[in-house]
């Protein structure tokens, strides 16, 4: 597969993916004290930075979206 993420999208899907995580454990929001919302967005942010390393969306690629030069 080639790569379908640029550069401003990695950054912005790797800021995501690291406030996804972090919100479940540093904050006291009474959202994430419920077990979906929690691991929900565990799930999502990880899938956020593992995109964000391998510059390969599968959305992208279904739907023909291409953020990058090469």
């Amino acid at each position: 597969m080639t790569a379908n993420v640029g550069t401003i999208d990695r950054i912005l899907r790797f800021i995501l993916g690291v406030v996804l995580l972090a919100l479940p454990f540093a904050t006291d929001i009474a959202l994430f004290a419920q077990p979906l919302y929690f691991y929900g967005a565990i799930c999502v942010g990880v899938v956020m930075l593992l995109v964000s390393v391998v510059r390969i969306c599968p959305l992208y690629s279904i739907f023909g979206i291409k953020t990058c030069r090469i």
